[in-house]
């Protein structure tokens, strides 16, 4: 369902009543030593044990991490995810998942909000959420405003500056780059930054000619030391640590996103000699339309860099062990967790947000609406579910209701995806509902339990029969027989998309006081205001 972003706010407004008497309840309970309640859903059915207003979430992110890992099976040689797949074992791994968009601030805004591209404008990463829609209630900020304790670290909304504002968490630990400070000249996205030459040896792949952060190798520091290692041990010590109130903890690693810069050992898991390249054909770009070529043809200067310089299989094994180094992550804090207090009354949830093309299609990085980039990982956990498998055609746009439900919370109508609890009681249930993904104003792919279809804002069209090219190699799109086929998907397309949303250049932002200043208008926004449904 597709509405504006002040009809929600009208609707979190109606909640008011609700929303204060189980934020009594939860601090209620928590002074008390709690558990999950007998029965407080908000007259919703009990989804299952151990669920409801009390339970806890661990919201685990990845960046840029395709289904490369080995419950998924993406990749055709052998990766290394052991954390990964035993949190697939206890909990419902989604097999056919993807993502909202196939860039990093639009997919994360539209995770974040349970609102479509199409809804808010938020098309790319030039946008600020917050300045754009003050009024709007994210995740976080709704776990917040009903009692729970939110806190977090990483990259949960994109990692530039102004994109996790404080009024969103009750305690926040972004990424500041002390790592790789040299990529972060600009002031307006890396404020905190300290930006500098290269250092020596730079770039460290060998490789050169490479676009914007393109690079890979092992940084001359502690392992402890690496960003992701910080956000790592804010998460575990969250969890060591004792709370009273339920809470909401969400972790963002930034690995696999480049610059795959990871310890030594990482890139030593896998030998030079077995990686496996992806699979490329020299006539697949001959049947896409020339909006498909165009999205092919973006950043390949870097893959024909590599190519021709001889490092295509170095710079797979670098990705390849990037996603080790966050699965490492991964299992610290599952590990920490699973010795906890709160092993038996908490929600992990575990996503990327888009995939990642390492030469298919002719393409290297993300920005495509194909599965390269679009399908990623997903597991649920959620106390009282059996594990489970689920080949349904799922969204990450659905996280935001599906922890609502879980968690005894009303779902408001006006989100644009459906929960996923159905599925974790009944993962074969029967679901009607595609995946659908949006890549800039007018481009959507549809993703079923079978085809891929593809229509751009030009009118190009693609369609892909997965049973029989997983590949994505053959475009039957203009095929007489895939009319009907095509007439079915394109029913779950957009048929409204909203103005792009206003970019940075639009506003004036002061990182100390977090507050941005429209630059037309006059109009101030802050970030550090109490994120609230109430006005």
């Amino acid at each position: 369902m597709t509405v504006t972003v002040p009809t929600l706010r009208q609707y979190f407004k109606s909640q008011l009543l609700a929303t204060l008497a189980i934020a009594i309840l939860g601090n209620v309970i928590a002074t008390k030593g709690w558990s999950a309640p007998e029965d407080q859903t908000n007259g919703n059915p009990k989804p299952q044990p151990a669920t409801g207003p009390m339970a806890n979430v661990l919201f685990l992110a990845v960046d840029d991490m395709k289904d490369w890992v080995g419950c998924l099976g993406g990749y055709e040689g052998r990766v290394l995810t052991p954390n990964i797949d035993r949190l697939a074992k206890r909990g419902t791994l989604f097999r056919n998942a993807h993502c909202p968009s196939p860039k990093c601030a639009p997919s994360r805004a539209a995770i974040l909000t349970g609102l479509r591209p199409s809804t808010t404008g938020l098309y790319d990463n030039g946008h600020w959420l917050l300045p754009n829609y003050p009024d709007v209630v994210t995740l976080p900020a709704f776990f917040r405003s009903v009692g729970y304790e939110v806190a977090g670290a990483g990259k949960i909304f994109h990692h530039t500056a102004g994109n996790h504002p404080p009024n969103q968490w009750d305690d926040f630990q972004p990424i500041r780059f002390r790592n790789d400070p040299w990529f972060r000249g600009s002031k307006k996205n890396y404020p905190w930054s300290k930006s500098g030459s290269n250092p020596a040896g730079f770039p460290f792949s060998g490789v050169s000619g490479l676009g914007h952060e393109n690079d890979w190798g092992s940084l001359e520091i502690e392992s402890s030391a690496y960003d992701d290692a910080r956000s790592t041990q804010y998460a575990t010590e969250f969890l060591q640590a004792q709370h009273r109130r339920p809470f909401f903890l969400a972790c963002g690693l930034f690995r696999p996103h480049l610059p795959w810069y990871v310890p030594s050992e990482y890139f030593e898991l896998y030998p030079l000699e077995e990686i496996q390249l992806p699979a490329v054909r020299s006539d697949d770009l001959d049947d896409l339309p020339s909006e498909g070529k165009q999205l092919a043809k973006d950043r390949r200067s870097d893959w024909n860099a590599i190519k021709n310089q001889q490092k295509w299989k170095h710079a797979v094994r670098a990705y390849l062990a990037s996603i080790s180094y966050a699965d490492a992550q991964l299992g610290k804090i599952i590990s920490t967790l699973d010795t906890s207090p709160y092993a038996n009354n908490t929600i992990v949830v575990l996503w990327s947000d888009h995939g990642w093309h390492l030469g298919s299609k002719g393409h290297w990085h993300k920005s495509t609406l194909w599965e390269e980039a679009t399908r990623v990982p997903l597991i649920i956990d959620a106390p009282g579910f059996s594990p489970a498998v689920c080949d349904a055609p799922v969204s990450l746009l659905s996280l935001f209701p599906t922890l609502l439900d879980l968690c005894g919370q009303t779902i408001p109508a006006q989100l644009d995806g459906p929960s996923l609890v159905p599925l974790l009681a009944t993962p074969d249930t029967k679901w009607t509902e595609p995946a659908v993904i949006e890549f800039r104003r007018g481009n959507a792919a549809v993703r079923d339990t079978r085809y891929r279809f593809i229509r751009y804002a030009n009118g190009g069209e693609e369609l892909y029969d997965h049973a029989n090219d997983p590949e994505e190699w053959h475009n039957l799109a203009n095929r007489p027989e895939s009319k009907a086929i095509k007439n079915r998907l394109s029913k779950w397309l957009p048929t409204k998309w909203a103005t792009p949303a206003a970019t940075k250049s639009n506003f004036d932002f002061d990182p100390e006081t977090f507050q941005w200043t429209n630059r037309s208008t006059g109009a101030v926004t802050s970030g550090t205001q109490v994120a609230s449904p109430i006005p």
